[in-house]
């Protein structure tokens, strides 16, 4: 027991104390944030962006909708003809809609082209089809001889809000965060399972090839050396977790106090950090921020963190194993391609279950993935923020440990075999002579 104690102290500190860590500990954090306001501005840039657009309307009849917008302006070349304005556009504008001319208003919508240089955007075409459906439906309202404006008149907004039997209310951006919270809590499971497990392997691999293992097996059991290693860098990988924790739960705590105040007050606290800052900030964005605090404080946070540190070590403990047991089996991290593909494909398989989850949590596909011990540390925790029966999660944790104990049974005597094999390239056939050993 003293042995292993040895081996997870220094496997952890090596890994603590390495520079990466330290950088990718701190790092980490701020990129992430950073690469979202990235994504926001350039989507917010190519928001703004203006183009200009013209059109050929031969039935004199949807004129009338190519009105400017924020991102859009319309040049009426009708007069010119369509082969005059295809010449004029290729040069001076971002595309071309043409207009043939119809017979009635039911074959108006048959025959609209749109003439560009580059291909058009999805979000473009949705816009001017959109406005073309709008204007030949007011057209055909108008036909029936039915007061258009009335019929705009009688078009209604419907906000529902949800609320469950026990009371607890909830709203459409509820649910937009607990998406964005399942699927990053799941995205993370990943990282971590990869990052984590591929350095386990490259450290048995790195040990092998230097020959350092044969030195090390004489005083300890290889069993014993795999558990150290697996447990060392799951202890590392957790420190790294409660960091980011406690760094978040600061964040949580200044915005808190920040914005969950009276829209007054808080207008108050922002202008006495920045006094320009209080003045864009209105009301209804303070308003805004406070139902999301609100949503997020109806999150089941307990069991999010809970469920999130049993199935980081569940999943880590079952994959690192896996990884060891490679790293004992080949000689060079070239080796491991063969191996890899089988073991990346159940967490592949997760994330991309990961999307039909977040779309249905309650479902027969999420409920299977969720249960699957090779699954179950991603999808479950997709599907937790949406609220999941307690039998559930204890059935998957269940089904999580056994699975556990029975690879690590399997790992440990491949890793007994393999951590002294120099000089072949095993193959599946081998692994499993060495698992009848």
């Amino acid at each position: 027991m003293n042995k292993l104690k040895l081996i997870v102290k220094r496997e952890f500190f090596a890994k603590v104390k390495n520079k990466s860590f330290i950088i990718l500990t701190i790092l980490s954090p701020l990129l992430m944030v950073g690469l979202m306001l990235l994504i926001v501005f350039l989507n917010k840039q190519n928001s703004q962006e203006i183009k200009s657009i013209a059109y050929v309307d031969e039935s004199v009849l949807l004129t009338s909708v190519f009105t400017d917008s924020e991102n859009m302006k319309f040049v009426n070349l009708t007069d010119l003809g369509i082969s005059e304005a295809k010449n004029i556009t290729k040069d001076n504008y971002e595309g071309l809609v043409y207009i043939p001319k119809s017979e009635s208003l039911n074959s108006l919508s048959e025959g609209v082209e749109y003439f560009s240089v580059d291909a058009p955007s999805i979000n473009l075409l949705n816009q001017i089809e959109y406005r073309l459906e709008k204007g030949i439906r007011d057209l055909k309202i108008a036909e029936l001889q039915v007061d258009v404006d009335k019929i705009k008149g009688a078009d209604t907004k419907v906000f529902i809000i949800s609320e469950n039997f026990s009371g607890e209310k909830s709203s459409k951006m509820g649910s937009v965060l607990r998406m964005l919270v399942g699927g990053a809590f799941g995205y993370l499971i990943f990282m971590f399972i990869i990052i984590y497990g591929t350095s386990v392997m490259r450290s048995v691999i790195e040990e092998k090839t230097s020959r350092i293992i044969e030195v090390i097996i004489s005083s300890v059991k290889p069993f014993q050396l795999m558990l150290g290693k697996i447990l060392g860098n799951a202890l590392a990988g957790i420190l790294q977790f409660v960091i980011w924790a406690i760094s978040l739960l600061l964040l949580w705590s200044v915005i808190t106090f920040v914005f969950g105040q009276e829209p007054a007050s808080s207008s108050a606290a922002i202008g006495s950090l920045n006094p320009e800052m209080a003045q864009h900030v209105e009301g209804s964005s303070i308003s805004d921020i406070q139902t999301i605090l609100a949503e997020i404080s109806n999150l089941p946070l307990f069991t999010m963190i809970f469920s999130f540190i049993f199935y980081f070590l569940g999943g880590y403990l079952i994959y690192s194993s896996i990884y060891a047991a490679i790293g004992a089996a080949v000689d060079s991290e070239t080796d491991t391609q063969q191996f890899m593909m089988p073991v990346l494909m159940p967490l592949i398989i997760a994330i991309y279950v990961g999307f039909s989850v977040i779309e249905n949590p309650h479902g027969p596909i999420a409920i299977g993935f969720s249960l699957f011990p090779l699954t179950s540390p991603i999808v479950m925790l997709m599907r937790i923020p949406f609220g999941v029966p307690w039998w559930q999660i204890i059935v998957s944790m269940f089904l999580l440990i056994v699975t556990f104990l029975a690879i690590v049974w399997f790992a440990a005597k491949i890793y007994r075999v393999g951590i002294l094999m120099y000089g072949k390239k095993p193959s599946y056939k081998e692994l499993y002579k060495w698992l009848k050993y």
